[in-house]
């Protein structure tokens, strides 16, 4: 009886905490220069980080941000539109129960995501409301802030084993572990989000966490549709933020994307979190660091999007090793949006030092109509010798020398400088390199299931006939 007794008064207690309302601190706008709005009333009570809301002079609300303190003012940048807000309007900070990290028993602090397991199959925007008309988000038990921390380098649990991705490119060159974070490097226009599209629906992960952000608006439903489609939304978070939202929002996409991830990794799950893109994501960051004064410097990029970086994409990877040696794992595709399809630009320089590898897309092999146009030879998986086997490793060698020799020699093949009979090993490439591209193009709908993509590069690399040899050698000329 006496034990039955605690128990309820502690659950009344943990109910009547719950129901407490944060303290509440107000200011005043008394300035706005661009995107930014200076607060008075508020710096001494405040932080960097921290959310405000804000009364325009219709009575609306709007959601937004400490991004810094100038002359005991606070900055602030709105989540919405800056209309109605003018010097006088009214700025509220709740006062968090504690400056971030897990609270069970207290209530949520202002800008805490609070996921649950329902929240798969379901397309929100970057603070966490839905977007898909499905009715209201079902809350956790426990609350994140969207800025969380990075786990412990030395208490993280090493890469897990090999993670189909249901790509035979992928598969094959730049093969990933569960754990990888990969850059999926290309412009505009060459096929990033219908290979992301093609991952979501057909790699072998638990779970799929996607961001968009800074999507063009009128391609988002035709993506959710079209490209992932009912059996890849099913397994999925999409987090939306649309190229004409405030950088904020843009920003916080990635954030809030991160930590759902976060959330199923915690539980022991494979995540395989999507990012498109962070350059996207690194022009939000450049617009908040500019307007709060920030100087530029690496083409226009303030300090603070090189520093932001790192917080946010080590963030992804293995989670905290269990007693019994398990885990979860958050595989991460970061897709780069390289600007005039320039790969050693900042952003992309940058993000490319920070993974585990690089996939590169290649504007002149989507021209040549071979789709997903991955330049095999210029990716790269660090993780790859980890996990493949010494015969796999072997075929993947074999078919990077043979296809880095195809293409040395395709100008003389072009031309007719060569003569076949002249280099055995050229006359192998010229042979055997149309059967490699054949492995490497791959619809939409087309599955790679378990060691398929072995197979089939086996199969490819295969001793030919002195019939097949010739019959194929004439094909790729006339390709070329």
């Amino acid at each position: 009886m006496k034990h039955t007794s605690i128990i309820n008064r502690f659950n009344s207690t943990r109910a009547a905490v719950q129901q407490v309302s944060p303290l509440k601190v107000q200011g005043e706008v008394v300035s706005l220069a661009g995107l930014a709005i200076e607060i008075s009333g508020l710096a001494r009570h405040i932080a960097v980080g921290e959310q405000v809301t804000l009364t325009s002079k219709d009575g609306l609300l709007i959601p937004a941000e400490i991004i810094g303190f100038r002359a005991g003012l606070a900055q602030a940048m709105p989540f919405g539109s800056l209309q109605g807000i003018g010097p006088g309007s009214r700025a509220v900070a709740a006062m968090n129960p504690a400056p971030g990290g897990q609270q069970v028993t207290l209530p949520a602090p202002q800008g805490a995501l609070t996921v649950d397991g329902q929240w798969l199959g379901r397309v929100i925007d970057p603070l966490g409301r839905p977007l898909d008309r499905k009715g209201v988000l079902p809350s956790g038990p426990i609350w994140r802030m969207p800025r969380g921390s990075v786990p412990d380098a030395t208490l993280r649990a090493r890469l897990g084993p090999r993670l189909n991705l249901g790509v035979h490119a992928l598969n094959c060159f730049t093969t990933c572990r569960q754990g990888q974070r990969l850059g999926l490097f290309a412009g505009s226009g060459v096929g990033k989000s219908t290979l992301l599209a093609m991952m979501a629906r057909h790699s072998e992960a638990e779970i799929i966490v996607l961001a968009l952000v800074g999507e063009r608006g009128r391609e988002v439903r035709e993506f959710l549709e079209d490209e992932l489609g009912q059996e890849g939304l099913a397994r999925a978070v999409v987090v939306v933020a649309t190229s004409d939202a405030p950088p904020l929002m843009r920003r916080q996409a990635a954030y809030t994307a991160m930590t759902v991830a976060e959330h199923f990794r915690d539980e022991g799950r494979s995540v395989l979190l999507m990012m498109d893109s962070v350059t996207r994501f690194c022009l939000a960051l450049r617009e908040i660091g500019l307007s709060a004064g920030e100087p530029p410097a690496t083409r226009g990029y303030p300090p603070s999007v090189f520093a932001e970086l790192p917080r946010l994409l080590e963030r992804a990877g293995p989670g905290y090793e269990r007693p019994d040696g398990s885990a979860g794992f958050i595989t991460a595709l970061f897709a780069v949006l390289v600007e005039g399809d320039d790969h050693n630009e900042p952003v992309a320089d940058t993000v490319r030092g920070i993974l585990d590898g690089h996939v590169i897309l290649d504007r002149r092999i989507a021209e040549a109509g071979r789709y997903p146009a991955i330049d095999v030879l210029r990716s790269l998986s660090r993780s790859m010798p980890g996990c493949n086997l010494p015969e796999e490793s072997a075929l993947v060698r074999r078919a990077r020398a043979i296809l880095g020799l195809r293409g040395e020699m395709s100008d003389m093949i072009r031309l007719g400088a060569y003569r076949r009979g002249t280099d055995p090993a050229v006359d192998e490439a010229i042979a055997l390199a149309p059967a490699i591209e054949a492995v490497l193009h791959q619809s939409r709908d087309d599955i790679a299931v378990g060691n398929d993509s072995f197979t089939l590069l086996a199969k490819a690399l295969a001793p030919r006939s002195a019939a097949e040899t010739a019959t194929e050698s004439a094909m790729g000329a006339s390709d070329d």
